[in-house]
């Protein structure tokens, strides 16, 4: 592989995955890596009745709404992506 392609072969790699090069650059100051997968903690507004079914919904199937919540984003995003 000749360097000019390595070279944009690495940055192509970077671009698609900072977050772990960034735990890399972590590693290297500290000598300790960190999780590269974090959960990230937002607010939405949503209808309160909505909000109040869906809430029952998940405590009587024993569901967690964050995961529910993220699994449908997950979807959309695959189909969206076909």
């Amino acid at each position: 592989m000749s360097s000019s392609k390595f070279v944009e072969t690495a940055r192509r790699i970077i671009r698609e995955n900072p977050d772990v090069f960034e735990a890399l650059l972590e590693f290297e100051r500290t000598k300790k890596l960190p999780k590269t997968t974090y959960r990230k903690r937002f607010n939405i507004t949503i209808d309160n009745d909505v909000l109040r079914k869906f809430k029952r919904y998940c405590e009587e199937h024993k569901k967690n709404m964050s995961r529910m919540l993220e699994e449908k984003m997950i979807e959309i995003l695959s189909s969206a992506s076909k």
